[in-house]
């Protein structure tokens, strides 16, 4: 009964359970900005009515799910003073300065815009209005950088220098923060990740349309838009993450030893790129695996000959440098995470590239099982991408921050056990709730479809919904 009440457990599994919830809502807000303003712009080039259709209606779902990922993203500062009070004392003047930036700057800054184009329809001139969703989109884009450098910091620390009299970390160069070679390799990735999401989202909701033959001349353009950005997202998460497993190798070689359950330091052919390994009980060594030649060390330094660490030799290494303890994390997490996390994505992919040819040159398919596998196919990128954040966490385990925090130091001293398993309950409720709501929401608003509308301003030239959207 002690172990179930462990305040550390409950709060890891109250920050990964509220943490991943967040994150379902950001990709699909960063993607579907930079939608609506492709769609916008489009109207706003040609004129025709279809680009304005589109435009409204991934507009209100986008408005949906950005009012979600507000709501659910307050709980994430709450967490860090009631569950994690060292770990905020430890590095809260290096981990505040991006999230600050965030807040201050980002948010604030996205949020003005956004209410400028959802009530600017009728009273900004069009240019103006379109600038609107433009600034919007970017400062989606920039939030999440300030929110990724900051998470680079608990990758790999720099930019600070440590206060032994108060023992804490005291940021000293906000600009060696921001450049975290961390931080600019996951950027990229997680950018292109979330257009693969959102992509996702545009190709189910216009397939659930044409599957019904109905809302032709808005949903086919968006099918094409949707799958194209997902082949084209696809090929860049691919290229990205292949410069992020060079700074991972260079920053967290533990991580990627895990990634790979390469318990021995390996070079050249032995550098297998494992598809499948079983290994001991206590995780210390490999039974049994199918693996491919080389393909490790080409992923992790570039060449062929190259030599990548093991779980065993980096233990050895660590125990010198930190002291007595386990410095592996949970090897089946990081080894089946980072499995997932290619493997559903890659999936995704092909239904994009499977959708192209059969809807090559205009034509639609009959068979009802294709639509229906274009609808489900939706959380295939968002499960890869909520796996591939569980690897990221899971893997820079036992520490917090990377080096200079153990996890099991940053845990609130003074928080219980019940405490913690109390707001659980209550988090996980409350978020249970919010997941029907969101869910009944977008469902509603995909349904419904584009939004009819009226006729042409005779003075401005305005065409406006005949009927309220937002």
């Amino acid at each position: 009964m002690n172990e179930l009440l462990d305040p550390l457990l409950l709060a890891r599994w109250q920050f990964g359970l509220t943490t991943v919830y967040h994150f379902l809502f950001v990709p699909i807000t960063i993607g579907l900005a930079t939608t609506v303003a492709v769609f916008q712009t489009a109207w706003f080039r040609t004129d025709k009515v279809e680009y304005l259709k589109i435009t409204r209606f991934f507009g209100t779902l986008f408005l949906i799910n950005f009012a979600m990922g507000v709501v659910t993203g307050i709980v994430q500062e709450f967490q860090f003073g009631m569950n994690w009070s060292e770990y905020s004392r430890f590095v809260g003047d290096v981990f505040g300065a991006p999230l600050a930036l965030e807040g201050l700057l980002a948010f604030f800054f996205e949020a003005t815009f956004i209410g400028l184009w959802i009530f600017g329809w009728d009273k900004l001139p069009r240019g103006i209005h379109l600038a609107t969703i433009w600034c919007t989109a970017v400062g989606t884009i920039v939030s999440a950088y300030f929110i990724l450098a900051a998470n680079a910091f608990m990758q790999n620390p720099v930019g600070y220098e440590m206060n032994v009299e108060k023992g804490r970390a005291e940021l000293v160069d906000i600009g060696a923060l921001l450049t975290n070679p961390v931080a600019l390799a996951a950027f990229p990735h997680t950018i292109a990740a979330s257009f693969m999401v959102t992509a996702g989202l545009i190709i189910s909701a216009a397939a659930w349309h044409l599957a019904r033959n109905q809302h032709l001349d808005t949903m086919r353009p968006a099918l094409k838009f949707g799958l194209w950005t997902m082949v084209g997202a696809g090929i860049l998460t691919t290229l990205f993450g292949d410069q992020l497993s060079l700074a991972m190798v260079a920053t967290q070689p533990m991580k990627m030893a895990a990634a790979e359950a390469t318990y021995d330091t390996v070079c050249g052919a032995d550098a297998s790129f494992s598809l499948f390994t079983l290994g001991t009980p206590d995780g210390t060594s490999e039974l049994f695996s199918i693996r491919v030649p080389y393909l490790l060390s080409l992923l992790s330094t570039h060449t062929f000959d190259g030599c990548v660490e093991g779980i065993n030799d980096l233990q050895a290494q660590y125990t010198e440098l930190y002291g007595p303890g386990d410095y592996a994390p949970i090897i089946w997490v990081t080894y089946w995470a980072f499995r997932w996390m290619i493997g559903l994505g890659m999936l995704h992919v092909l239904v994009a590239v499977v959708g192209l040819w059969l809807t090559r040159k205009g034509r639609m398919p009959k068979q009802r099982w294709i639509w229906k596998v274009a609808i489900w196919s939706f959380p295939l990128s968002l499960a890869a991408m909520s796996v591939g954040w569980v690897f990221t966490e899971m893997g820079r385990q036992p520490w917090i921050v990377f080096s200079l925090l153990p996890t099991e130091s940053a845990v609130s001293p003074n928080v219980t056990g019940l405490d913690v398993l109390i707001s659980l309950v209550a988090f996980t409720l409350v978020y249970g709730a919010l997941a029907v709501v969101e869910v009944r929401l977008i469902l509603r608003a995909i349904k419904k479809g584009p939004p009819e509308l009226g006729e042409p301003d005779p003075e401005s030239g305005r065409i406006e919904p005949a009927t309220t959207v937002y």
